[in-house]
């Protein structure tokens, strides 16, 4: 599994995974900005961006990517910032290797499982007739009949990637993260707990990470801090990337 990635500047590594229907360019405005004082690398999950598409999508499996990942590149320590998805796939290799793990930021993310909230995101995505379609604006109006929020409409426009042969194709594996959903909203359990320091960063306008969620929290994550963005939603470092930057470096050094 020869993961996609990008990396920027020098220093201590810091490893930032992406959401769910996201990609590593997601991340590049924010990667950059990090490098003036560490190295990052910008990687693309299984089943999305340009990583390879393959039949399994569980937390272990992607946790164990980007410890080959890890391996291959001789990183032997580093930092890690994952947002919802890939935060469950951070926390997932940090309680699985938490040898390789010095300090992690989780983005709007707790432990427990989720709720289904993409279904009309899903219902959009698998009616496209993207072999036949001409432009990027036939999606675009699809979209509108379906999703309210034009913000989540152009993040999902991104997947897309027009075909030599005529016709569309989606950069990520949809089929498969379908197929596996509620594996993507399972909860994270273990045996053994990540005792390094880790920031739960949440968005206050975001219901993704309660109050009455840090004591569980703290079961796993023995040295957990919780900060609030109180102007930011789910996509915290897309709403308030100044507030995101400046909490996060701070932690990180």
């Amino acid at each position: 599994m020869k993961l996609n990635y990008k990396s920027f500047g020098q220093g201590e590594p810091v490893i930032i995974l992406h959401g769910l229907f996201g990609s590593l360019d997601n991340w590049q405005t924010i990667a950059k900005q990090l490098a003036e004082d560490f190295t990052v690398f910008i990687i693309d999950l299984r089943n999305h961006g340009r990583s390879p598409h393959v039949d399994e999508h569980t937390y272990k499996t992607m946790a164990d990517d980007v410890q080959n990942f890890l391996a291959e590149n001789w990183i032997y320590g580093c930092h890690v910032i994952g947002h919802s998805m890939g935060g469950k796939a951070a926390m997932r290799l940090a309680l699985d290797y938490p040898e390789l793990v010095n300090k992690l930021v989780v983005v709007d993310m707790g432990i427990k499982e989720n709720e289904p909230g993409h279904q009309a995101i899903f219902k959009a995505l698998l009616g496209l007739d993207l072999e036949n379609m001409a432009s990027r604006g036939e999606a675009a109006k699809e979209f509108e009949k379906q999703i309210d929020d034009v913000g989540v409409r152009q993040f999902l426009l991104k997947n897309l990637t027009r075909k030599r042969e005529g016709g569309y194709e989606w950069k990520m594996n949809l089929p498969v993260i379908h197929e596996h959903y509620n594996d993507i909203l399972s909860a994270i359990e273990n045996d053994d707990t990540f005792d390094n320091p880790t920031l739960f960063l949440r968005g206050g306008q975001s219901d993704y990470v309660l109050d009455e969620d840090f004591e569980a929290i703290q079961e796993l994550f023995t040295d957990a801090t919780l900060e609030t963005i109180e102007e930011a939603g789910h996509w915290v470092h897309a709403a308030a990337p100044k507030e995101f930057l400046k909490i996060a470096r701070n932690f990180l050094k």
